[in-house]
């Protein structure tokens, strides 16, 4: 449980979660919400993944990240964000994000 708190004590790490929390996105699409080098970010990302709030996938050349849904500390993070300003506006892109694909990928 502490790797969790400590995973949530970080503000890019909870706007990590609030991108996921519709889709599941690459590290470059991560990367590219942030203004952090690639190595800051890979350990918010290793530090998210350690404490079980998010997994990791590889395909091909990239990394696809999404939230680790099963986990009760996920249940958690939602509450934290339902209550937290920042992460509704950051939800809201994730949802777009979520139907764009969904698009994408039926319009094909």
């Amino acid at each position: 449980m502490e790797k969790v708190f400590e995973a949530l004590a970080s503000t890019p790490r909870r706007k990590i979660l609030a991108y996921l929390s519709e889709t599941e996105l690459s590290a470059g699409d991560i990367a590219s919400r942030f203004d952090m080098t690639k190595p800051s970010l890979s350990k918010h990302l290793k530090i998210l993944e350690g404490a079980g709030l998010v997994k990791a996938e590889k395909r091909g050349q990239f990394v696809f990240y999404s939230l680790q849904r099963e986990s009760l500390a996920n249940t958690l993070t939602g509450f934290v964000q339902a209550v937290c300003p920042v992460s509704k506006a950051l939800k809201k892109e994730s949802r777009a994000l979520a139907s764009k694909r969904s698009a994408d990928s039926s319009g094909t």
